[in-house]
């Protein structure tokens, strides 16, 4: 049977308008950087063009040489900007970075991903070059499950960053991060089903 992480892991639960509090383990991801606004930047959509080949290609390794199937977990990714305002409230996409990522399963090899790359990379694939296998610790978390356009992410983000993490004796730590379980490339804007997580670290006050 393949190994499905997306319904096994505490990590890709999450309810609608509801914040969580959670812990987050150290985990892989297939990685690749790019700045600008998602919706328009060529930037954007190489990365993603580049990250499900090599997702895919490692699955069907891990199927082939060690007998382990599993479903390609979903598109995520990183989001910040020098300005913190231009992201949750003004939504200034020009001034975004961003690192598109893909999770890979633990029994996945730097060998495997190296080879993986290298036969990705002969199929002229723009941003190929640019996947890098790395890990993401990111601890204590707050997410919630968004229904909508991701332009309406404005005033629940605000609710969070703003309402929610203070109230609990929290302050932010690293940086936005989504996982996206519908494809937006297909799907209606309205329809779209993201969670929306932000790493926090126990603020100096309530630690005090």
């Amino acid at each position: 049977m393949k190994i499905d992480l997306k319904k096994s892991l505490e990590s890709y639960q999450a309810k609608r308008n509801q914040f969580r509090i959670l812990e987050i383990p150290s985990m892989r991801y297939l990685m690749v950087d790019g700045h600008g606004d998602p919706s328009s930047a060529k930037e954007f959509s190489d990365a993603i063009g580049a990250l499900f080949p090599m997702a895919y290609g490692l699955k069907f390794k891990s199927k082939i040489e060690l007998k382990k199937d599993y479903v390609v977990p979903p598109l995520e990714g990183l989001w910040w900007a020098r300005d913190m305002e231009s992201f949750a409230a003004q939504r200034d996409k020009s001034q975004w970075d961003w690192t598109l990522m893909i999770m890979v399963p633990e029994w996945i090899t730097k060998k495997m991903f190296d080879e993986t790359k290298a036969k990705v990379s002969t199929k002229g694939i723009p941003a190929s070059s640019k996947v890098r296998l790395d890990t993401l610790d990111e601890g204590t978390c707050i997410q919630v499950l968004h229904v909508g356009s991701f332009d309406d992410e404005g005033p629940i983000l605000e609710k969070l960053h703003k309402e929610f993490i203070p109230e609990h004796g929290f302050t932010l730590a690293m940086k936005h991060h989504e996982i996206y379980f519908s494809d937006f490339r297909k799907v209606a804007q309205e329809k779209l089903r993201t969670i929306l997580r932000q790493p926090v670290r126990v603020s100096k006050s309530k630690v005090a």
